[in-house]
């Protein structure tokens, strides 16, 4: 059980401001105490506004193949798996923790997070950001005000990560994308945007409805050829309803 106890993390830093008065610890101890306090926080208030999000969605509650996260310890177990495999695959720089084993940022407050569990352990997740006044993840990479002046409705995915990444058409891989479909169809999202490894076009291009918005050398701190696509689950292609909505 996840205890996050705002009054416990208050204490602990007016212990620690009696303790710099009274035994003069040094600056550099004093700034790690406050940031360490500030992330518990941030954690807090993740959860907070990432559970109201969810529990606001529509979506079908009889597809038990994926979740929605919709109590503290479900998104505890997703910001854990999320830092557990961007550590294996060296993700890291471009994808920090924001606490040392939990994998989380200000996107998750808007975004249908979305998990897939076998025997009690988490296997796979991802999010479907919407967009808001802060605008999406890969809009600090390339613009999508181009597509927002047309009044479209967009989000973006996320955060995919699968513990055990067999490649091709996995068990995860399908809930998840079957996840997208259902989510941003549901809630009169009108397209998805993402940024992919270019290598990975190649079978998203077989889903229908995708186009190449950007080509990039690089996204951020992942050094490889990569593609900013948009998705139009609208007018998915027939291979697409026959792998993963059936």
């Amino acid at each position: 059980m996840i205890n996050l106890n705002k009054n416990h993390s208050l204490d602990e830093l007016r212990g620690v401001i009696r303790k710099s008065i009274y035994e003069r610890i040094n600056v550099d101890e004093q700034k790690k105490v406050l940031e360490l306090f500030n992330q518990r926080v941030f954690l807090e208030e993740t959860i907070d506004k990432s559970i109201s999000f969810n529990k606001k969605l529509n979506w079908d509650e009889s597809n038990t193949n994926y979740q929605l996260t919709t109590t503290a310890e479900e998104l505890i177990e997703v910001f854990k798996l999320r830092s557990n495999v961007f550590t294996e695959i060296n993700y890291q720089e471009e994808f920090p923790d924001t606490i040392e084993g939990l994998n989380f940022d200000k996107f998750d407050h808007n975004s249908a997070i979305i998990y897939c569990a076998k025997d009690g352990e988490f296997t796979g997740t991802s999010r479907i950001i919407f967009d808001s006044k802060d605008k999406l993840p890969t809009d600090s990479k390339f613009s999508f005000n181009y597509l927002r002046e047309k009044n479209l409705s967009l989000c973006e995915t996320s955060r995919f990560t699968i513990k055990k990444d067999t490649g091709g058409l996995s068990l995860d891989f399908k809930n998840i994308m079957r996840a997208y479909y259902e989510i941003t169809t549901n809630n009169n999202l009108d397209l998805v945007v993402s940024g992919i490894k270019e290598e990975h076009y190649k079978m998203y291009s077989k889903f229908g409805g995708m186009n190449i918005e950007k080509e990039l050398d690089a996204y951020g701190e992942i050094e490889l050829p990569c593609l900013v696509i948009s998705w139009n689950p609208y007018i998915a292609s027939k291979f697409f309803k026959r792998s993963f909505l059936r």
